[in-house]
């Protein structure tokens, strides 16, 4: 056993040694990519057409083996539980608990108390009818997952103009206030640990455009939302203004929490209730589905086969809804913060390439912008096409249109064209045989690209939030299978070390040393008069 390795951790061998890993790759490379049997899967409302991808029954019972060689059950149960399951910080990835019906005991109270204080803030301000507007100032989890969901439920209006602040780059603040009256604009300041470099100079920012404005008591205006309420309370936000979310939820799994406050104040309460639901219900099929038939595992196993097996380094994310304009952010987030690791739960460098790059953005526009790659691009990507049954909007032939759209993408993308089909089609157009076999290689289509359907019934809370609960719960599935730990982020705290120092350098209040000559250099232009 290594030492200083948990014993359970370190009894978790390397996957590419496992006798299990192995024939799960075989399985996968013999098995039908062609979409010869129908594989739909129902969750939570959603539906889940896994068809074209790799499948057969040999490698349905190889994934099963996997699991199990993995622990799945009880590491299924560790989380939904609260046990350890974030073992590099010694504490549970509890977000189920946050939006159960009935929290989990342990946590129930202190969960129901700052759920209701949430929604008695909500109504205060409402029947008070004293904000317009709302600016709301966080970054990454505490930002990713109110926008998505305001401008996802928010297309056709909100109860108060919102602003969302993100970027220390001065001019989102300035976007984010600009227009607005100081006097009528409520700020909500969002950060976990309430020390996120960004997130304080904006809020500082914000507190002095209301200074300015002759506000008196401008923190009367501020709320805070963290996991650190003391740190809100030195920076001054009174007690009764903070609301609280715990560390066991980690910041990309956070919009559970007291971080929905936006949503609450954009859309109303019940909406922040309808997304709780919605993900408490795949979590309840998460929990319960037999493995042939749970979403989130089936979708775990199919990006296991297309990343390792099939050898695709990244995963296309197409929402066919105009309003999921920010989905593909918050899953890039939620994917690539939880998956981008090098060493397994023992310490020891993976043996496997782990997460895909999530990329992609709303249909059609996207069929317009990289769908050329994804068709005839030598590597492709697996992608992930999701959709409403029903639209919200009174254009039937608009949804009729985008429908269309994307089940030819799709079936596009499996069928594929081939240089001889093309061929005897163009030969019918070209007199010269030459040209005709000529073009038919640049027409060519390869197919068998894999891809999955989700179907939504329409874009209600409960179906967001059903969404966002599968993909947290196949990042764990496939965390779990990789030996890998999805909920830290420590690659993301070593850049951040070095920025408080440069920024120091810059302000001439450290010496420009041990940087490389490159660093050195700008280091040198910008601290030299040039900021």
């Amino acid at each position: 056993m290594q030492e200083g390795v948990p014993a359970y951790l370190a009894s978790v061998a390397p996957l590419a040694e496992t006798a299990e890993w192995r024939a799960f790759v075989e399985a996968a490379h013999r098995a039908d990519r062609r979409a010869g049997t129908l594989r739909v899967v129902e969750a939570a409302g959603l539906s889940v057409d896994l068809s074209t991808q790799a499948q057969s029954d040999e490698l349905s019972a190889a994934g099963a083996s996997l699991l199990a060689a993995r622990d799945f059950e009880a590491s299924r149960a560790r989380l939904l539980e609260g046990g350890i399951a974030n073992c590099t910080e010694n504490r549970a990835a509890w977000h189920t608990a946050l939006r159960a019906e009935e929290p989990p005991g342990r946590v129930a109270g202190r969960v129901l108390a700052e759920r209701d204080r949430v929604r008695a803030f909500v109504r205060h301000v409402d029947a008070e009818g004293r904000y317009d507007s709302v600016v709301h100032i966080g970054i990454g989890g505490s930002d990713w997952g109110p926008k998505l969901v305001v401008a996802a439920l928010g297309y056709a209006g909100t109860r108060r103009q919102m602003r969302f602040v993100s970027n220390i780059d001065g001019h989102a603040i300035e976007a984010g206030l600009i227009g607005l009256d100081p006097r009528r604009t409520l700020v909500v300041v969002s950060s976990k640990s309430f020390g996120t470099t960004e997130t304080l100079h904006n809020a500082d920012c914000a507190l002095r455009w209301l200074r300015e404005a002759g506000i008196a008591d401008p923190w009367s205006q501020v709320v805070a939302v963290t996991a650190n309420p003391d740190a809100a309370r030195d920076m001054g936000v009174a007690p009764e203004r903070i609301f609280t979310f715990w560390d066991w939820a980690g910041g990309r799994y956070s919009v559970w929490s007291a971080i929905g406050l936006p949503i609450a104040l954009a859309l109303g309460a019940e909406a922040l209730d309808g997304l709780l639901q919605g993900a408490a219900a795949m979590d309840v099929h998460f929990s319960t589905a037999p493995l042939a038939a749970n979403a989130p595992v089936q979708l775990a196993l199919a990006g296991l086969a297309n990343r390792n097996a099939f050898g695709y380094a990244s995963l296309n994310i197409a929402p066919y809804d105009a309003r999921l304009v920010h989905l593909v952010p918050y899953l890039q987030q939620l994917e690539m913060e939880s998956l981008g690791k090098s060493v397994d739960l023992g310490g020891r460098p993976v043996t496997v390439p782990t997460g895909p790059v999530v990329w992609g953005m709303p249909g059609t526009d996207g069929q317009h912008t990289f769908f050329q790659w994804l068709h005839q691009g030598p590597e492709g990507a697996p992608v992930d096409f999701i959709i409403c049954r029903e639209a919200d909007h009174p254009y039937p032939e608009h949804h009729r249109l985008l429908v269309a759209n994307c089940l030819a993408q799709r079936e596009a993308l499996l069928r594929g064209k081939s240089a001889p089909v093309l061929e005897a089609e163009l030969a019918a157009k070209e007199s010269d045989p030459a040209r005709a076999a000529w073009l038919a290689r640049h027409k060519m289509h390869p197919g068998g690209r894999p891809s999955t359907l989700i179907v939504l019934p329409r874009l209600s809370a409960h179906a967001l939030g059903a969404l966002l609960a599968l993909y947290e719960h196949k990042v764990f599935v496939q965390g779990l299978v990789w030996g890998i730990n999805p909920y830290d982020q420590w690659g993301v705290e070593y850049g951040k070390v070095l920025a408080t120092g440069i920024a120091r350098e810059l302000a001439g209040k450290g010496a420009a040393d041990g940087h490389d000559a490159s660093t050195a250099y700008w280091v040198a232009q910008w601290g030299n008069g040039g900021m």
